[in-house]
């Protein structure tokens, strides 16, 4: 079934829920899905619905729908039934988060194109055989051709349109100035030792100091590093009878997981920015 989806944000107030509902019946749409939530913290409300338009054309269904969204002060977005975003992939040497989306997309279970792989390292260097005919950019970069090799990735992302970009274990601290350009629309994954064990095997860190839970945690990139908008966790119960490696293969299995929740959610548009915060509709 051919679905439209509309999200949006606004000042609390009553009667948001009364009137989407209602510009959808009046068209004889049919909602499939709906989910709100009013936070009183800040005073804000969130929606997303998910319909189909029936025999309505989208672009009209926008252009009646802009009086509502003024009216209340909306932040929205109306996605049409069909799109596929294009979302760019960027890898380290650890390839098990590429490898893992690629498959999702390949089954169908994430709805997504990808229309560039980047890596500072070369692709032979990677273990997961399901890049195929996915364009490849070894873009090396060191402290000196920081600003150039960002160069590079940026026009990568103009020229393919990309959507979103998932730092899929990519292993380098973007610029301030990087971040803040790809604000809202990059994704990255990290252990949830942080800051507890940073630097390098925090694995082993953590077995070292007995730890009984590991974790990841997916969000979005911002200049605090680490420190963006959480989108996904989850966790991992560890017991004393497992080795560094056990824990490092357990860690894989739910950075896996927990990114590819999170990019679903984006790319479905369950994530909404509420200050520091989300709000992400299961």
């Amino acid at each position: 079934m051919a679905t439209a989806t509309l999200r949006l944000a606004c000042p609390i107030r009553t009667g948001i829920s009364a009137r989407v509902t209602g510009f959808t019946a009046d068209r004889d749409c049919i909602i499939e899905e709906a989910q709100q939530f009013s936070d009183r913290r800040t005073g804000r409300f969130f929606m997303r619905l998910v319909f189909d338009p029936q025999d309505n054309d989208i672009t009209a269904l926008r252009d009646a729908f802009s009086a509502i969204a003024e009216n209340f002060e909306m932040e929205w977005d109306l996605r049409e039934p069909g799109w596929v975003p294009k979302v760019i992939l960027m890898v380290s040497a650890f390839d098990h988060c590429l490898g893992d989306l690629l498959y999702r997309m390949r089954i169908g279970e994430i709805n997504m194109e990808v229309p560039a792989i980047i890596s500072n390292h070369p692709r032979e260097k990677l273990t997961t055989s399901l890049i195929g005919d996915i364009p490849y950019h070894h873009l090396p970069i060191t402290k000196e051709t920081k600003p150039q090799q960002e160069a590079q990735v940026r026009k990568i992302v103009e020229e393919t349109g990309a959507d979103l970009v998932v730092l899929a274990r990519y292993m380098q601290i973007f610029s301030d100035d990087m971040s803040k350009h790809l604000s809202g629309r990059c994704i990255n994954i990290h252990h949830s030792f942080l800051p507890g064990f940073k630097g390098a095997k925090p694995y082993h860190q953590a077995y070292a100091r007995g730890v009984k839970m590991i974790g990841a945690t997916s969000h979005y990139v911002t200049d605090d590093l680490d420190e963006g908008p959480i989108i996904a966790q989850d966790v991992e119960n560890v017991s004393h009878a497992e080795s560094p490696d056990d824990l490092v293969a357990k860690g894989r299995d739910v950075e896996r997981r927990v990114l590819a929740k999170a990019v679903r959610a984006h790319l479905e548009d369950r994530v909404f920015l509420n200050g520091d915060r989300t709000v992400v509709f299961e």
